[in-house]
């Protein structure tokens, strides 16, 4: 019996072996082909889980940066986040440069379907009761109007002085309107810091009419001019010294000459002041190729002319859209735009050198100041020295 039962394990043992490892082998095989036939070969109702399994292989997505989130915002039209923007791209710190470039770029591209008005004239001839009487027009015919009014700058806090907000009560209580005061900033030209970045983020923001309303004028306040697509100056009725007291200049650059106030005595001096500016435009070259300057009375308070200086403005949009001027202005003011850029960063960069004792910008001005040096001189050698990369802070590159 010893024998036998030898014999029948010397049998059955390895072959019980052989089937086991049989068995393991096909049953690998059968999990290879399983996992080749993808998803597809999984069992039907547990799609959640299989989609659950293979999204944990993949890498999370990246959050979305702050500009970015930002820039949806005011996309998406809201405009706490549309005052957070302007607030971003008028700041002065270098720190916010980048991030106030990335946020216009962002929204560049939805960008540019505004009209884009200039408001100029002297102060108190009444450039805010304007606005708000052509934006509230502008509302009645379904357009959504955003105005940029800027306004002459605190000596102490740099804050708006005149807060031309409070004076257009009616236009700010329109959903279909954004008013943003913003401080000159004491920058010459009558409009502000950033002003151009803020057209472009009210655009973005659905915004179908902008309206800029500028500090005031004299003869160097034609900045408006290059963020515009139109400049509506305003000026008193009466007077006799119209021409000298707005000054030739800012005369030039306009497409439209109101004489606002003409509203009871001061009725029969508007129009007589209408014909002396249109006797007087008649020796100008229009600032528009397709456009002569046009003169007409209106009364901001009382509303009159108000509709027929809207006509004329969509009138002007319509014939400088169709024969390709308005595009072509747009095109050189971005160009000229890209210098202005370059020369305020340039100053910026050499005003923080200037202020190390051993840089040789704040030797030069010593040199200046005590009359040994003429500003020309110093000013050229400054520019080599940035054009050749030699540092102006004193320390070596």
């Amino acid at each position: 019996m010893a024998h036998d039962l030898q014999v029948v394990v010397a049998i059955f043992v390895p072959l019980a072996l052989a089937c086991a490892i049989g068995w393991i082998i096909y049953g690998r095989r059968l999990a290879a082909r399983g996992a080749a036939a993808g998803p597809a070969a999984k069992p039907a109702g547990n799609g959640a889980a299989a989609r659950s399994e293979s999204n944990a292989s993949l890498p999370a997505a990246a959050a979305p940066s702050p500009v970015r989130e930002l820039a949806d915002a005011i996309l998406s039209g809201q405009r706490r986040a549309l005052s957070r923007g302007i607030t971003l791209v008028e700041s002065g710190h270098p720190r916010d440069r980048a991030a106030a470039a990335g946020l216009v770029q962002a929204v560049f591209a939805d960008a540019g379907g505004a009209i884009r008005i200039g408001i100029s004239g002297p102060p108190g001839v009444g450039k805010s009761t304007f606005a708000e009487a052509i934006g509230l027009h502008a509302i009645a015919q379904g357009k959504r109007v955003a105005v940029l009014a800027v306004d002459p700058s605190s000596t102490i806090s740099g804050g708006s002085i005149l807060g031309d907000k409070t004076r257009m009560e009616r236009l700010g209580r329109s959903d279909s309107a954004y008013i943003r005061p913003s401080p000159s900033g004491g920058l010459h030209g009558g409009i502000a810091r950033g002003v151009r970045e803020s057209v472009t983020l009210c655009e973005a923001a659905g915004f179908d009419v902008v309206l800029i309303e500028t500090m005031g004028v004299g003869q160097a306040e034609l900045a408006v001019r290059e963020v515009v697509d139109l400049v509506a100056l305003l000026v008193q009725p009466g007077g006799g010294d119209n021409l000298q007291g707005i000054k030739r200049g800012i005369v030039e650059i306009a497409d439209f000459v109101l004489v606002n106030k003409a509203d009871g005595d001061l009725k029969r001096p508007a129009d007589l002041s209408v014909g002396e500016y249109k006797r007087a435009l008649r020796l100008m070259s229009p600032p528009s190729e397709s456009w002569r300057p046009e003169v007409f009375a209106c009364s901001a308070v009382e509303g009159t002319g108000i509709d027929h200086a809207w006509a004329r403005i969509a009138a002007f949009d319509a014939a400088t859209t169709k024969d390709g001027t308005r595009d072509s202005a747009r095109a050189r003011q971005a160009a000229d735009a890209v210098w202005g850029y370059v020369n305020l960063a340039l100053r910026e960069a050499l005003q923080e050198v200037r202020a190390e004792p051993q840089s040789p910008a704040a030797g030069w001005e010593a040199e200046v100041r005590a009359g040994r040096m003429a500003p020309a001189a110093a000013a050229i050698t400054l520019l080599d020295m940035v054009r050749d990369g030699r540092s102006l802070s004193g320390t070596p590159k």
